[in-house]
């Protein structure tokens, strides 16, 4: 089975990361710290943010949690996170998305630091990666980039299909693509003959949201498949790709759960150890 493990990937990178956290440890007596912000009770971005902290702790890093209230104003959330760009001992700042209504989220995101923006998604590293000068990108999208490289996928001169066009996965990873001279083709709602460019593709990235919505006949023999939705459909994970249907004809396809999920993790603790490194970095 042309499985990506996902799972299997991720733990070579945590392994690394602890490896390095403990060598800078020794030499200089300092280790990442990563805070993250979380705003109300959502159930699934509670899930998330434990995931992270309990991680941090198992790298070696400093984990700072700061959990609160829906009725958070924006206001106190600003400074909340003027407070983290100035603390020393905080490498990464991570503001949990979605925010609730009353707190306009591209506000926030603009007055975090860029240096500390381990998610990647303030303009000023928007605009790295535009010109191909980021270090600090988009976790999901580089988790796919680090799955391509390790199953030696040839990405140069390939034709990429990317489903989705969110600033999240789908707009940073055609980018991460194009910058590894693939040529790419973002397809979206208002795409016609959707099923036509999906078979011209030699790796397609699905991240539309919709369960099973990649079915068999849109996909060519031999193709590489990354599918990064994440669905719940009578109570099971499923992804965007009808995955029974896909699999027998993908050269190599990741598996929903276990594919692209456990990567998103790895990546954000790769960015706040980048964040840590060049901050320790003398100027």
């Amino acid at each position: 089975m042309p499985l990506i493990d996902g799972k299997k990937v991720a733990k070579e990178m945590r392994e690394r990361i602890a490896h390095k956290v403990e060598v800078v440890k020794n030499q200089t007596g300092k280790v990442p710290g990563l805070a993250t912000v979380l705003i109300g009770e959502d159930p699934a971005s509670m899930v998330y943010v434990r995931n992270k902290n309990k991680t941090c702790k198992e790298l070696g890093f400093n984990s700072f949690q700061h959990n609160l209230p829906e009725t958070t104003k924006e206001n106190d959330l600003l400074a909340l996170v003027d407070e983290l760009n100035q603390n020393d001992q905080v490498s990464g700042i991570l503001v949990q998305l979605p925010l609730p209504q009353h707190i306009d989220s591209q506000k926030v995101l603009e007055a975090i630091d860029p240096g500390k923006d381990v998610d990647g998604f303030h303009p000023v590293n928007v605009g790295k990666l535009v010109t191909g000068t980021a270090t600090l990108v988009p976790c999901t999208p580089a988790g796919i980039i680090e799955l391509l490289n390790h199953y030696s996928v040839d990405i140069e001169g390939k034709h990429a299909v990317v489903l989705g066009r969110s600033n999240i996965v789908g707009k940073p990873v055609s980018l991460l693509l194009l910058n590894r001279n693939a040529t790419v083709t973002i397809c979206h709602s208002r795409t016609k003959d959707l099923p036509v460019v999906t078979r011209s593709a030699d790796i397609l990235v699905a991240a539309v949201g919709k369960a099973n919505f990649v079915t068999g006949d849109m996909v060519r023999d031999g193709a590489v498949v990354i599918d990064v939705g994440i669905n719940r459909v009578d109570g099971k994970l499923v992804g965007d790709v009808a995955f029974d249907e896909v699999e027998p004809k993908a050269a190599l396809i990741t598996p929903v759960p276990g594919g692209v999920g456990p990567m998103t993790i790895a990546m954000l603790m790769q960015n706040t150890l980048k964040a840590f490194t060049a901050s320790i970095q003398p100027s």
